[in-house]
């Protein structure tokens, strides 16, 4: 069973400005929770119990987030507020670890994954979730990750999550390339090629990376040994690249729903998403959406 991931959070945000001018992009809310703890909760749910968080001296932020506040909880003791209390102690399960470590230069994915190399090693598999994709499984009894975990504990083989797009934009994605037809919603097939934004008509299918990784320890010295690509950085799938040449590499298609919120529309579309199902709010915001509608 996969008990760690790697969330990498050093990146300054450029999609997000100004938004991430002084706050991390990670820490920008959907509803009343910030991005970053959605996906810490995904990841809980599906059973990861040690978060490590690759962070930038900027994010400091993130680590208080996730860290205890006495002095706030005294607060909120005082006067009563024991619902605002018990979310705030409650942010992640007293079972589950984060722990921190630096990218001191952001010299790409690959090279912020690589950063967790002392904390996990090289012989314990790992996920890897990108913390402006938000995942969401709502009203299934697992969510994705957690398929994908029960795919790699049957195969052995490393899992990259991957979502069907529209063919007249699978030039915008990194796209994989299969071994027979595309799977269906919830299972895996062989991965024999991936192409980074391939040219329109060219793409080798329509099955889209969106941000989510198992991968085997030995990824660690595969980038060790990797050479800067694409906008002179050490990128992730370069060494996946190179990991297909020793093991199998399965693509897994995610069942529910991603928003990038890394960006604004993502953003906005998670905001809808959440704030109509939820449990306080959700009414309030259906009867805005409603006044909205008739308004406009």
């Amino acid at each position: 069973m996969i008990r760690k991931a790697v969330l990498p959070v050093a990146g300054f945000g450029t999609r997000c400005l100004p938004a991430s001018k002084a706050i991390p992009k990670e820490m920008i809310t959907i509803v009343d929770k910030p991005v970053i703890q959605y996906v810490v909760q995904e990841a809980v749910e599906a059973g990861i119990k040690e978060i490590i968080l690759v962070t930038h001296a900027t994010k400091s932020a993130i680590e208080n987030h996730f860290d205890t506040h006495f002095e706030l909880e005294n607060q909120l003791e005082a006067k009563g507020k024991d619902e605002l209390l018990d979310e705030v102690r409650n942010i992640v399960p007293s079972d589950v670890s984060i722990i921190s470590v630096r990218q001191h230069q952001a010299l790409g994915l690959g090279h912020a994954v690589a950063c967790a190399r002392s904390v996990i090693g090289d012989e314990e598999p790992f996920a890897v979730l990108l913390p402006d994709v938000l995942v969401d499984c709502d009203g299934r009894d697992k969510n994705d990750l957690r398929g994908m975990i029960e795919a790699y504990d049957a195969t052995g083989q490393a899992q990259i999550m991957v979502e069907s797009v529209p063919q007249e934009v699978a030039y915008k994605y990194g796209i994989v390339a299969l071994e027979g037809d595309a799977p269906s919603p919830g299972q895996s097939a062989k991965i024999t090629g991936m192409v980074e934004k391939p040219a329109t008509g060219e793409e080798p299918s329509t099955l889209a990376v969106i941000g989510r990784y198992l991968l085997p320890g030995r990824i660690f010295p595969l980038l060790a040994e990797t050479k800067p690509g694409a906008g002179n950085e050490i990128q992730l799938t370069d060494a996946i690249d190179a990991l297909r040449g020793e093991s199998d590499v399965a693509a897994y298609r995610m069942q529910g729903d991603t928003y990038d919120c890394g960006h604004q529309l993502g953003y906005l579309e998670a905001t809808l998403s959440f704030a109509k199902r939820h449990p306080k709010f959700g009414e309030g915001f259906r009867e805005l959406l409603t006044r909205y509608s008739q308004e406009g």
